[in-house]
């Protein structure tokens, strides 16, 4: 039996809060096209970490927060396809609500661009994120299909 490292757990809780922002950043940047620049800054100044409406956010890993975002926009169509190439018969992503859409794409570009991340660890922090959006149902459509994805971006 080996004991929990607690800076692991540390950076393990500030990646899961960095993934949760990163997801809201994006369906906020869906939403409102609000611009990188000025999302990233309101991120950073007034969500990380901060207490809102009583609730107290975990601290995020800034740097990871900020990797997944401007990774998810940089390489918007290359996910937008790989996402859409793993959908069933007759589903699109027009199809998907903006959260889930957030989600995916997040998942998805772990997968294709963060090899330090292990593929059981991408799906299952997305499968968590999607909890707290969602249902039972939706959680397992994003682990399906994240692990669907894996299965081609990081086949070895």
């Amino acid at each position: 039996m080996t004991k929990s490292n607690p800076r692991t757990a540390a950076r393990s809780k500030a990646r899961a809060a960095a993934r949760l922002a990163a997801v809201q950043a994006l369906y906020q940047h869906d939403m409102e096209q609000t611009p990188l620049a000025q999302l990233l800054h309101e991120f950073h100044n007034h969500r990380l970490g901060a207490e809102i409406e009583d609730a107290q956010y975990a601290e995020a890993d800034v740097d990871f927060f900020d990797d997944v975002v401007k990774g998810v926009l940089a390489r918007g169509g290359e996910i937008d396809a790989t996402i859409a190439g793993k959908l069933a018969t007759g589903w699109t992503l027009e199809r998907l609500d903006k959260p889930m859409k957030a989600i995916l794409r997040c998942g998805t570009y772990e997968l294709l661009a963060r090899a330090d991340v292990p593929t059981g660890a991408v799906i299952t922090e997305y499968v968590d994120v999607a909890h707290a959006f969602y249902d039972k149902r939706e959680s397992g459509f994003v682990n399906g299909l994240l692990d669907a994805i894996s299965k081609v971006v990081r086949a070895s």
